[in-house]
């Protein structure tokens, strides 16, 4: 979903676009650089070039993406989340290698974490569909259009990317446990990790689970802002989300099905005290604060209101940043 985002802006029409820019550029000629230097007509287009996008433009990019996400095909859905899902688990991987590997050095713990961002690179890079980035690229058009279709749409694209994500998960951590390809030191790292998860009451579960949806939804609108600095961007959100303990719906049930399998814990624990309460609080910060408050700043800002209406004219201008179609 995310790499969606970068992409959504070239199907505008270039000549709106190109004579809008130039309608910038002759406005800021004349209303001169307001630093008491002149600025010729191409260095007035480079200042144009190098401003940061609006939050209107964020918004309409994430909006488009969501749009296009909404559409797409069951199948395509299915395997894409299945496929996100499965990848998810090198995040646990990675991680207990580390663990295991860095078993008495000071610090370790900080070290770890950078396993756990294996898994969301992977994912992202590969344009596959994972459930906590459609927490506020899909909400956005329902957002900006309410009603059941979109509702039901959105309901739709969840519960497929959902359910294809948990399955793929698990068979991962089955077969990180069944397939005997590690030693026992690091195969009890894993289960260490699952320890930890575990501790957290159902309530912890519930409001750490927000921050980390907050976490990725702010990944998403940072990534759809930024055209160089995407490895970085999601390597420090999801490494804060690793250090900090927050919950992480998709990853942690990488964590909890291994200790489900390994006979840690039951099923019924896995997802009573873990799941439903971590997506909940997923989807609480990744929709009802974020992209609610997103939304809402777009939409009361009235300058660019008109921008982020799917209907009006500016919005077929080419956004600053695009991405590729998702697989």
């Amino acid at each position: 979903m995310i790499e969606d985002i970068e992409n959504t802006g070239q199907k505008g029409k270039p000549e709106p676009a190109a004579a809008a820019g130039d309608a910038s550029v002759e406005a800021s000629l004349k209303e001169g650089s307001g630093s008491g230097f002149s600025l010729s007509r191409e260095e007035h287009r480079e200042v144009r070039d190098k401003s940061p996008p609006r939050a209107a433009v964020l918004h309409e990019v994430i909006r488009r993406s969501g749009d296009a996400e909404l559409k797409r095909g069951f199948a395509a859905l299915a395997w894409s989340s299945l496929a996100a899902g499965m990848t998810m688990g090198f995040s646990l991987l990675a991680r207990g290698v580390l663990r295991r590997h860095l078993a008495g050095v000071g610090g370790a713990p900080l070290i770890d974490a950078f396993g756990y961002t294996f898994g969301f690179l992977a994912v992202i890079l590969a344009r596959q569909q994972l459930f906590t980035e459609n927490t506020l690229t899909a909400v956005l058009p329902f957002m900006t259009r309410p009603g059941w279709r979109n509702f039901a749409l959105l309901l739709r694209l969840w519960a497929v990317v959902l359910v294809g994500n948990l399955l793929g998960v698990s068979l991962f951590a089955f077969g990180l446990l069944h397939l005997q390809q590690f030693d026992a030191p690091t195969e009890r790292a894993f289960v260490d990790i699952g320890r930890e998860l575990m501790q957290n009451t159902p309530f912890e579960m519930f409001s750490k689970g927000i921050l980390a949806g907050w976490i990725i939804a702010m990944m998403v609108w940072m990534l759809a802002a930024s055209e160089r600095s995407r490895l970085a961007i999601i390597v420090i959100c999801t490494y804060l989300i690793a250090i900090g303990g927050f919950t992480h719906i998709i990853v942690g049930s990488a964590e909890a099905m291994y200790m489900v399998f390994a006979g840690e814990i039951s099923f019924a624990d896995a997802v009573l005290h873990f799941g439903l309460p971590t997506l909940a609080g997923n989807v609480v910060g990744g929709s009802l604060i974020f992209g609610l408050i997103s939304h809402a700043q777009v939409r009361s800002d009235g300058n660019d209101t008109a921008d982020i209406n799917p209907g009006s004219a500016d919005s077929a201008a080419t956004p600053r940043s695009s991405a590729p179609r998702r697989s």
